[in-house]
């Protein structure tokens, strides 16, 4: 384990990757300080200094900043609109001497990250592809039926386990060499739907029934979720015509960390038990 001084100020520390960064960093041995709007409720692990702060309200994250030579920054507010405070926040990390900053790729260029690319600040990218955490939303329908119902099952994803994120952002964050990068990350294969719902049956120990939904059903679906029309438009564009960037495997994870990426068998079985009915 690596011992340091520094300290690293991760945001979006809550959420599914921010969660893997802040692991990944204790792991190594750095002092951890985790932004959230809510440090009461953020149930983070021990050892991490929870601060309060809003990356929408830029002056929140001063007292944050304090002392940290690295930042990780996400794009999108709590409400996912894009954050327009990126020269701010740049402004704020370069006067509190932060050092190396990675930015979490939300799907495309964003007002925060044009001004983290456009600084002076150490700077890498992290863009991953499809999450694996993204088969949890087939969780309650396998727990109470033994059953998947999605649309174009046939598609091809290379999705990244999101513990692989977190190693790739926090080795930039740590170790030199990195600076001025933008790494696409994904895991080591690329799988159907129907392979996914094969491995997560092989983890559990019991077959799940595939229901291939049409087009419309799944738009209608999404509909009663209650997502707006453009999101169900991305949805439709990026499921059936999955870009290559999606779909095409890279050994990102493995050059950056110095191990092979994490299979989806792997991430089925560390989370089996949210398949299975209690």
């Amino acid at each position: 384990m690596t011992h340091t001084s520094d300290t690293f100020l991760v945001t979006g520390a809550t959420g599914t990757v921010g969660r893997q960064i802040v692991r990944e960093l204790l792991e190594r041995g750095h002092a951890v300080r985790a932004l959230t709007r809510d440090p009461a409720n953020a149930s983070l692990p021990g050892g991490v200094e929870a601060v309060r702060g809003d990356l929408t309200d830029p002056a929140s994250l001063a007292p944050a900043l304090d002392g940290a030579a690295g930042l990780h920054l996400i794009t999108f507010g709590g409400g996912y609109e894009p954050l327009e405070t990126g020269p701010e926040i740049v402004e704020l990390a370069r006067g509190a001497g932060v050092r190396r900053v990675t930015v979490l790729n939300g799907g495309g260029p964003t007002p925060l990250q044009d001004a983290v690319r456009a600084s002076d600040l150490e700077w890498t990218v992290v863009a991953p592809v499809e999450f694996m955490a993204n088969a949890l939303d087939w969780a309650e329908s396998v727990r109470t039926e033994d059953t998947v119902r999605a649309a174009f099952v046939d598609r091809h994803s290379a999705m990244v386990h999101e513990a692989d994120i977190g190693a790739v952002a926090a080795t930039a964050l740590t170790a030199p060499g990195h600076a001025g990068e933008e790494y696409v990350v994904t895991g080591p294969q690329a799988l159907t739907v129907r392979d996914q719902v094969v491995a997560v049956a092989a983890a559990r120990g019991r077959e799940i029934r595939l229901v291939e939904l049409s087009e419309d059903e799944a738009v209608a679906r999404w509909r009663a979720e209650g997502h707006d029309e453009e999101t169900i438009a991305w949805f439709v564009e990026t499921l059936k015509n999955t870009p290559p960037v999606g779909r095409t495997v890279v050994d990102t994870v493995e050059r950056v960390t110095g191990r092979p990426a994490r299979t989806f068998a792997r991430w089925a079985a560390e989370n089996a038990s949210a398949f299975t009915a209690s």
